[in-house]
């Protein structure tokens, strides 16, 4: 692709210079977007606060456990399904303005996705009671109608060749 990219941004090619020099840098990748390493230092951690816009004493970074978080503050879970629906957002599909800080998880706390401030309606004791109502029930009528017989109700066929008459062409009197 680089070679073709080449060969169409060359002298050759002038009118397709600034689209194919566009396409080249698509993608790149901001550097300021990648969380730094994690503070180690009280100077440091005041740094990363205010990289995130945070105050000193509500930074709180997830922990240096390998997992690759950085300096990245651990920020409470808030769903876009509990956000407010009539407040005018920079960005409506997403709930969100622009510079505003995003969960390591956002992706999963989506509209269309896992809304983590919804509760369960019915207590977990009723679900389960539901199931084994339900499931015994059905096990119990199983049990009871297994012995019995169950068929579809037909008389014997009517064949010609039995010897009886089935039809007459006789005059009812």
């Amino acid at each position: 692709m680089a070679a073709v990219a080449r060969v169409l941004c060359s002298k050759k090619a002038p009118r397709f210079h600034g689209l194919f020099s566009y396409q080249i840098v698509r993608n790149y990748w901001n550097k300021d977007w990648k969380p730094g390493p994690y503070p180690q230092t009280a100077e440091e951690r005041e740094a990363a606060a205010k990289k995130y816009g945070l105050l000193p004493r509500e930074y709180q970074p997830y922990p240096d456990d390998g997992m690759g978080y950085g300096d990245y503050p651990k920020l409470p879970i808030n769903s876009a399904d509990s956000r407010d629906p009539y407040h005018p957002w920079d960005m409506p599909d997403m709930k969100k303005n622009y510079g505003e800080l995003m969960h390591s998880n956002a992706n999963i706390y989506g509209e269309d996705r896992y809304d983590a401030s919804s509760t369960v309606h019915p207590p977990e004791w009723k679900q389960w009671t539901a199931f084994f109502v339900v499931v015994g029930g059905f096990t119990l009528a199983y049990h009871w109608l297994d012995d019995k017989k169950m068929f579809r109700p037909v008389m014997v066929k009517d064949l010609p060749n039995d010897g009886r008459k089935h039809y007459t062409f006789e005059p009812a009197s």
